[in-house]
């Protein structure tokens, strides 16, 4: 998948805040540790340093969510970073994303930290972030 195709994404999940460009993400999967798994309908971005995974975003095209995309594409990430060594994943979810934190939670996700107004929409309104980590199983 191209920085091109995963900016188009993100510009199409992503409605209410600024969306990330083909730059950032050419700039984001060149460096180390960075891999992405997916496809044209929905990806994630994660980057592995020492034994953490971090989940930089995931993004689903609005036609193709609730059809299983985005839990498949966790189980991907959570497989390949076990697999480079990884012990723990952690992400940050914007605070009203209820869609998004109740499938972290029903992956395993535990709250473990609050970021106060982390999250600019694009109409100048800010949100929390909420930190969530997962303990990866032993490989």
């Amino acid at each position: 998948m191209s920085p091109a195709d995963m900016a188009a994404i993100h510009k199409a999940a992503f409605a209410r805040s600024r969306p990330w460009s083909a730059q950032e993400f050419a700039g984001l999967t060149a460096g180390k540790g960075c891999f992405a798994v997916g496809d044209t309908r929905a990806f994630a971005l994660a980057r592995i340093v020492a034994d953490e995974a971090e989940l930089l975003t995931i993004a689903t095209r609005p036609k193709h969510r609730r059809q299983g995309l985005a839990r498949a594409l966790m189980a991907n990430l959570h497989e390949i970073a076990a697999g480079q060594g990884a012990t723990r994943c952690f992400l940050d979810v914007a605070a009203d994303n209820r869609a998004a934190i109740a499938l972290y939670e029903s992956l395993g996700y535990d709250v473990t930290g609050r970021r106060a107004q982390y999250y600019r929409r694009a109409d100048g309104t800010q949100t929390d972030a909420i930190v969530m980590t997962l303990r990866l199983p032993s490989r």
